[in-house]
């Protein structure tokens, strides 16, 4: 099994979410999505993409943490899906960062 992680621009994380249901909808099966909003410091040169965080104290990148888990056979496929529906041409729009699992434990 695989965990996919992915950094998400905001004005692309709808645009991930459906392009997911409809992969679920022709059975390429997943497990557990999580999306959590999350900022990023050091993200940009762009001041346009940034705004100031009083938390951090800096300038922020606002994006969405995807998280999900699939097995094998259908990681790349979904690697390949999230990839496209996030892509903004810009540098730097995102990360996907892929892992294994070793072992996996359903709670009843």
């Amino acid at each position: 099994m695989k965990e996919i992680k992915a950094f998400i621009r905001q004005h692309r994380i709808a645009n991930v979410l459906q392009t997911l249901r409809d992969l679920k909808a022709a059975d390429i099966s997943y497990h557990n999505i999580t999306v959590s909003q999350v900022q990023r410091p050091l993200a940009s040169e762009d001041p346009a993409q940034q705004h100031y965080s009083l938390d951090l104290a800096e300038a922020v990148v606002s994006e969405y943490k995807l998280d999900l888990v699939c097995t094998d056979e259908v990681a790349d496929e979904l690697i390949g899906a999230i990839t496209t529906a996030a892509h903004t041409g810009l540098p730097d729009a995102g990360w996907i960062f892929v892992s294994e699992v070793t072992k996996a434990i359903e709670i009843r």
